[in-house]
């Protein structure tokens, strides 16, 4: 089957192996940077400008005009993405930009970009005065700043209202800096010390705002429309383009980890499987990185406020060496509460990104059952190969085909096809691979723009594997991963365990620009039962929980996602419907009540709502110690239960696991394929053998 170019793929997102990125405020490598006053838009962006209008208007998938309501919403996404926190412009500042509110659509369809860059240059000038400002009250070090009184800082202002005037700011940024001190004092640093650092980062930071580029604020700025039309749509700069070209090949040195802008952070989105950070097991999901450095002793750049792109070239490098991340911790409530991570730099290989399996025992009474498990972190396929007519070529199904060919002479019972943290890759894949548990019939929709519908199937009626079936997915099983879990469960031909999946199911295509390229989203993936995977992901059969928090990772916690709809349901034949999910999922929630490993999760997933939902840190130094004190009490709590119910030992204390922590980061961990959730999952499918044995005895 022949698929169109723009549906090749269908991953979580366009970047998917090395180290990537989502999106970034980069600038043609030929622009130098220019004074602050002078910013402004070329012939070349005022161009663009006009063509991005017109393509958004009449090739995106979503029928959206560009008018004032959007105009309106490009104004919001602008400061935002400007000053997120609001701790550089005032109330009385966003009342100035309120003259553009209702006019940056006819503006932008005409290539008017100055209102763009006034606002910018607006922001620039209040960036620098704070910055000063925030230098000069450090130049007192300590001297001044008080730690007993009962105050206290919000930690999280984005929905915060703009504060009154700059006096309302000063305040604030003298808040933000005495919790900064204080976080440090807390891991035993001296005064001068924290001080020093602080200068440094904030001059660090100056030093960047006399680095803009007239690129920064057209990138910036066309990407605040475009998201108005779905969070996966981007403008690309030239320089952007041409680091997208060179993720595409496959051939980028790294650590495996895709990576956005976050406000002044840089913020891990996801890891890629079998890559160093993952292989590494301490960066996870949403930590933040705020410092990079080189080789074990290398003095570590504090990178708050950089481009994204110039954070990406500091953390990439030859392969076999060592890049030291310094991260504010996903679960952390604090931003100057962080860590140092070692990882050494390597290629993400096809062979460590390919099918793996493994033989999972579990003995009920005096019956032994054995269950496969094939641990599948992509979907992959190389395409010039398969091409070529290479009887080698390796692809997600062929390599799948030959491992449960090889379980099947094992005598395998039961089968779980584990797709946790799989971002997704080759439809083709997807479509194949559900052929091998099916006989030929339809696998996914896929809805345009313009209302057309195709449906893809699958042509083969020969069937791989016919025995008990089991789908593992987590939060992080996004595209590809979805429409095959989505297929599997409308034909009843498996169970799905797991969570809710990312629910990204939307198609996108990259289009060259006279200035750049314009990735736009131009079709939707429906289920054959009519559903979309957009949104919502594939709900499972049975749930287990994470500690992934939903409101940092998934479609639906992305600004102006596509919702969920639903279109016409194509006919299939599907397998005989399980009526034993009820007395399944009492086994399993009977078993998981007497689990050492799932209290242990329920307990950390409680701890880390708590942090979440914490509003304010205390500037109050006894008071902020005290806190301290309690969370790491609780915090090693929860690691020593787990590990005692992973039959490890237990740390004494908090420092020896740090220590442990540092002496982990230091090398490469294999990565295990059997864990308390796909062990689980082979209980369930044993549960099912029994219970229909049961029933067929009857």
């Amino acid at each position: 089957m022949t698929l169109p170019k723009s549906l090749l793929t269908a991953s979580l997102f366009a970047f998917s192996l090395g180290l990537l990125s989502t999106s970034d405020y980069a600038s043609s490598a030929a622009e130098k940077p220019v004074l602050v006053e002078s910013l402004a838009p070329t012939p070349e962006q005022e161009s663009v400008s006009r063509d991005i209008a017109r393509q958004l208007q009449f090739a995106h998938y979503r029928a959206q005009k560009l008018d004032a309501e959007i105009s309106s919403q490009v104004l919001d996404n602008y400061l935002k993405a400007l000053d997120p926190q609001k701790v550089y412009l005032s109330e009385e500042d966003i009342k100035a930009f309120e003259a553009y509110r209702l006019h940056l659509d006819n503006a932008i369809k005409t290539g008017q970009l100055e209102p763009a860059f006034q606002i910018y240059r607006a922001y620039l000038d209040r960036m620098n005065r704070r910055l000063e400002k925030t230098l000069d009250l450090l130049a007192k070090g300590t001297e001044g700043l008080t730690f007993d009184a009962e105050e206290s800082l919000e930690i999280d202002r984005e929905e915060a209202p703009w504060a009154e005037n700059q006096v309302a700011l000063d305040n604030l940024w003298e808040m933000r800096i005495k919790s900064a001190i204080l976080s440090q004092r807390l891991t035993g640093k001296k005064d001068e010390d924290i001080v020093s650092s602080l200068v440094k980062r904030y001059e660090a930071q100056k030093k960047r705002t006399l680095q803009s580029r007239s690129e920064d604020v057209f990138q910036t700025y066309m990407n605040a429309l475009t998201n108005t039309y779905d969070p996966h749509t981007q403008y690309f700069s030239p320089r952007t383009s041409e680091n997208f070209n060179i993720n595409m090949s496959l051939s980028l040195e790294g650590i495996g980890a895709v990576l956005q802008s976050d406000n002044e952070f840089t913020k891990v989105v996801r890891l890629v499987p079998a890559g160093p950070a993952d292989k590494n097991g301490l960066l996870q999901p949403a930590d933040r990185i705020i410092g990079v450095g080189q080789g074990d002793n290398g003095e570590i750049i504090n990178v708050n406020g950089w481009r994204l792109e110039e954070v990406v070239d500091l953390i990439r490098g030859p392969k076999q060496t060592v890049v030291k991340l310094e991260v504010i911790p996903a679960k952390s409530s604090d931003e100057n509460e962080t860590r140092v991570i070692s990882i050494v730099r390597d290629k993400v290989k096809l062979e460590d990104q390919s099918a793996q399996s493994e033989v999972i025992k579990i003995k009920r009474g005096t019956q032994d059952y054995r269950l496969g498990v094939i641990y599948l972190p992509a979907f992959y396929a190389d395409f010039r190969a398969l091409q070529a007519g290479d009887e080698d070529a390796r692809s997600t199904t062929q390599d799948v085909h030959r491992l449960i060919d090889k379980l099947n002479k094992d005598g395998i019972d039961g089968l779980i096809i584990d797709l946790r943290n799989n971002g997704g890759g080759a439809l083709q894949e997807a479509i194949s691979l559900t052929g091998l548990f099916i006989e030929r019939g339809p696998t996914v929709q896929v809805r345009t723009a313009d209302d057309r519908v195709r449906v893809y199937d699958d042509p083969d009626s020969s069937v791989a594997y016919n025995g008990p079936l089991a789908v593992l997915v987590n939060r992080l099983s996004a595209s590809a991963s979805e429409i095959f879990a989505a297929a599997i469960q409308d034909y009843g031909r498996g169970l799905i365990i797991g969570e809710q999946t990312f629910g990204k199911g939307t198609v996108q295509s990259v289009r060259n620009l006279s200035h750049g390229q314009l990735k736009i989203t131009e079709a939707k993936f429906y289920r054959i039962s009519g559903g979309s995977t957009q949104h919502k992901g594939v709900i499972p059969d049975l749930e287990m929980p994470s500690a992934i928090d939903k409101s940092e990772i998934g479609e639906d916690a992305l600004p102006s996602a596509l919702p969920w709809d639903q279109i016409a349901p194509v006919p299939f034949r599907p397998f005989a419907e399980t009526k034993l999910l009820g007395d399944i999922s009492t086994l399993h929630q009977t078993r998981m009540e007497k689990n050492p490993e799932y209290q242990a999760l329920l307990k950390e997933i409680d701890y880390a709502r708590s942090v979440r939902d914490q509003k304010e840190l205390s500037l109050n130094e006894a008071r902020r110690k005290a806190e301290l004190e309690k969370a790491r009490e609780t915090e090693l709590t929860i690691i020593n239960t787990k590990r005692i119910a992973e039959g490890k030992d237990s740390f004494k204390n908090y420092g020896e696991f740090e220590s442990w922590q540092e002496d982990q980061a230091a090398r490469q961990e294999k990565h295990e394929l059997i864990d308390f959730f796909t062990r689980e999952s082979a209980e369930i499918l044993v549960d099912t053998l029994t219970l229909e044995a049961q029933v067929a005895n009857h």
